[in-house]
């Protein structure tokens, strides 16, 4: 068995290209918004924060991407995935360090392989979903 294996993780040019088109959906839906790129160990890659944007945000937004990271599926999957299971829904959003329930993170998927996160907020979650969906496209998600 190897010692050491490999690990793929998205690039700063690919998480500052990201940032850019977020930031573009999020000035056409005229909503100032926290934008926050992560890699595949929830580390802060690229992050952007708009004029007018929410100070709470800054976290908020790197929480979603570190929940989309760390378990590999969007934030707004995570309503649905407990509010029929009793303990979940009790025990997680306040057990989990960090945890987001609600849209605005996703994963970054490449060639199959998580290689990072995006998470926005600002907005109602639909709208930072629609603002994080904008950042996925350069990658074509």
């Amino acid at each position: 068995m190897a010692e050491t294996f490999q690990k793929h993780s998205v690039s700063a040019d690919l998480a500052r290209r990201m940032i850019i088109a977020a930031d573009k959906k999020a000035h056409e839906l005229g909503v100032p918004m926290n934008i926050a790129v992560l890699d595949e160990s929830g580390v802060l890659k690229a992050f952007s924060r708009m004029d007018g944007a929410a100070l709470l945000g800054v976290q908020i937004a790197q929480d979603k991407a570190y929940t989309a990271v760390g378990f590999g599926m969007p934030t707004h999957g995570w309503f649905d995935f407990i509010k029929d299971d009793a303990p979940l829904a009790a025990g997680a959003p306040s057990g989990i360090d960090r945890l987001v329930i609600f849209g605005g993170g996703y994963p970054i998927i490449i060639d199959g392989a998580i290689v990072g996160a995006i998470g926005v907020s600002g907005g109602h979650y639909s709208q930072d979903q629609e603002v994080a969906e904008a950042g996925l496209a350069v990658v074509g998600h």
